[in-house]
């Protein structure tokens, strides 16, 4: 049977896709994905019963909602992740954190929060630390609302949490059975820390205040090295002098203009010094 027509996606149909996601977000699709792209966004022309990737690409661009746009991000959105990777950063995170006592409040912004795992895991690493009473606030964001979605419910099967330690699965998490899977909730107490909003990097955006930590792992190596450099420089700009910048381990700020201080493989300062110890960051 011939494949449908919608399934085809031309040279020239993949070139205007690699724009518009360039232009929006600052993904880099390389050539070489163009199966990748045909695969995911044949979901949406299904979905919405488009004949072709011509109609689909116009949907997109004429939504002046920006829903079209949201749902083709989504889409191509990998949202790979699992808790505590790359653990020498949690490691890391501790180390600094517990140095930084005391202080009012403990601020830290995960940039790229994909489905969850990232907060919670920098959440259950500030309590395992500072105890149940700290002051602590994770804002979370991405560009994803469908992972979005998915980390503010904090639902996981069992596959996903099966590196964590017993111990901590029973302090944080809850156990569940639905539709005979086993899943596991992370507790309301861990949930509460943490503030998830949409975020798209590229795009001007303002904060209320600096962090002490900005994670921002896994999502820099989508971009180019032009794109690097200025979500870097939004991101320093954020960081409290004397904070740190996590990247993920195959990324490296290598090769990019910034004015930070090279920590540990991955890990970044900002030069100066942390605000008083008597003081969380101003609203």
């Amino acid at each position: 049977m011939a494949e449908p027509a919608a399934a085809f996606l031309t040279p020239q149909q993949f070139s205007r896709i690699r724009t518009l996601v360039y232009d929006q977000c600052g993904i880099d699709l390389k050539l070489g994905k163009e199966e990748l792209v045909k695969a995911r966004l044949g979901k949406e022309l299904r979905k919405r019963n488009l004949k072709s990737f011509d109609h689909y690409i116009e949907e997109v661009v004429n939504d002046r909602t920006g829903e079209a746009l949201i749902g083709l991000i989504n889409a191509l959105s990998t949202n790979f992740t699992h808790f505590f990777r790359e653990a020498q950063h949690f490691e890391l995170l501790s180390k600094s954190i517990v140095e930084d006592r005391p202080r009012r409040r403990t601020d830290i912004w995960c940039a790229a929060s994909s489905t969850g795992e990232e907060p919670y895991s920098i959440a259950i690493t500030l309590l395992e630390k500072l105890g149940p009473n700290a002051s602590i606030r994770i804002m979370a964001s991405d560009i994803s609302t469908q992972a979005l979605s998915k980390a503010q419910a904090g639902i996981y099967p069992e596959a996903r949490i099966a590196d964590i330690p017993i111990a901590l699965r029973s302090r944080y998490f809850l156990r569940g059975i639905r539709n005979s899977e086993v899943l596991y909730r992370v507790k309301p107490e861990v949930r509460e820390l943490v503030q998830f909003s949409r975020i798209n990097l590229i795009e001007p955006f303002s904060l209320s205040s600096q962090f002490q930590v900005i994670f921002c792992r896994n999502v820099m190596i989508y971009f180019d090295k032009p794109t690097q450099e200025k979500v870097v420089t939004r991101l320093t700009h954020f960081l409290e002098p004397g904070g740190l910048l996590f990247v993920g381990h195959a990324e490296s700020l290598n090769g990019i203009q910034h004015s930070l201080q090279y920590v540990a493989p991955a890990v970044y300062r900002k030069p100066g010094n942390a605000k008083s110890h008597g003081e969380g960051p101003r609203r």
